[in-house]
């Protein structure tokens, strides 16, 4: 059965990802008074993609071919590690809080590398720029687990969510300030406002579609696939270990309550991405110099939140 689950919730992920994206955009067009494409646009978007033929620069090495692959696989494997509907996964003595954010830094790296291969200047400057960021945000995400892991004793992402859902974890501001820097660093991973516009193709402000500019065809399916699982997979995470509610868990039984978990599961995926629409029509992009501030902001409060943590235990 757990077998079966997983593989349900890989095609549930890899349905639901581009869904998600033209959702927000869509919501995001309806806030700023306009008609927007439909919320199903992105499957006609890689459907399209994958027809299209491949064209590859005459200096592009093996890593820039299989860069596309080994990331779509990398970030799907992760995103398959969270549980959204269930913690009944055959994955889940594997899915691991630490072992997610490897997967999303080897994504990372090699996007990266692909990135200065070619050798074109907007290529190296969004490789940078990708770099600088995950240098402040991972560390940022790394103080989330142990702060999570202080209070829950574990890294297991199922065991974190069995523990939420039981109710003894009670109002802490440690988890708020946790929740936040989540929020923060899932802003900034997902190259969203006000770290990144993934609408606009600006030379000088832009960061991960520099570093894809020279794909196309399959390829460039595979990177907006990729990018599209990301933002869910950061979703599914806030709503793994900060609002579990609905998921079926192995003493709730099977059947009816593996239906509502997906039920409630889409319901989340639906506020959270309203409130990414809300909040990316209401703030600006930040200049580059800025990025620093922001997450360092970000690892400071995931810093406070695990020092409070650990004072309020009396470990």
């Amino acid at each position: 059965m757990s077998v079966f689950l997983q593989i349900v919730q890989m095609a549930l992920v890899l349905a639901l990802a581009p869904l998600l994206t033209g959702f927000v955009r869509w919501v995001k067009s309806r806030l700023l008074g306009r008609r927007g494409a439909p919320p199903w646009q992105p499957y006609r978007d890689i459907a399209r993609l994958l027809r299209k033929e491949v064209v590859l620069a005459r200096n592009a090495s093996w890593l820039f071919r299989a860069t596309p692959y080994m990331m779509f696989t990398a970030i799907w494997l992760a995103a398959a590690l969270v549980p959204t509907f269930t913690t009944q996964l055959a994955l889940a003595p594997t899915a691991d809080l630490i072992a997610l954010i490897a997967l999303l830094g080897s994504a990372r790296f090699f996007l990266a590398l692909a990135g200065m291969d070619i050798g074109t200047s907007f290529g190296g400057l969004g490789s940078s720029r990708e770099m600088m960021i995950a240098a402040l945000a991972e560390p940022a995400m790394l103080m989330v687990v142990f702060s999570v892991a202080i209070l829950v004793r574990t890294t297991s992402l199922a065991e974190i969510a069995d523990f939420m859902m039981s109710g003894a974890v009670g109002l802490r501001i440690s988890l708020a300030l946790a929740l936040i820097t989540l929020i923060m660093v899932a802003i900034a991973e997902n190259a969203r406002i006000p770290i990144d516009n993934p609408a606009t193709h600006l030379e000088l402000t832009m960061v991960h579609e520099a570093m894809v500019l020279e794909y196309s065809g399959r390829h460039l399916a595979l990177v907006e696939g990729a990018s599209m699982l990301k933002l869910l997979l950061y979703m599914a995470l806030i709503a793994c270990i900060f609002a579990p509610w609905g998921m079926a868990t192995p003493a709730a039984g099977g059947g009816p309550f593996v239906l509502w978990g997906m039920a409630t599961f889409v319901v989340k995926l639906a506020v959270g991405g309203v409130l990414l629409a809300v909040f990316e029509t209401s703030i600006a992009k930040m200049r580059v110099f800025r990025y620093g501030e922001f997450l360092g902001g970000a690892l400071l409060l995931s810093l406070l939140g695990a020092i409070f943590l650990y004072v309020s235990r009396g470990v």
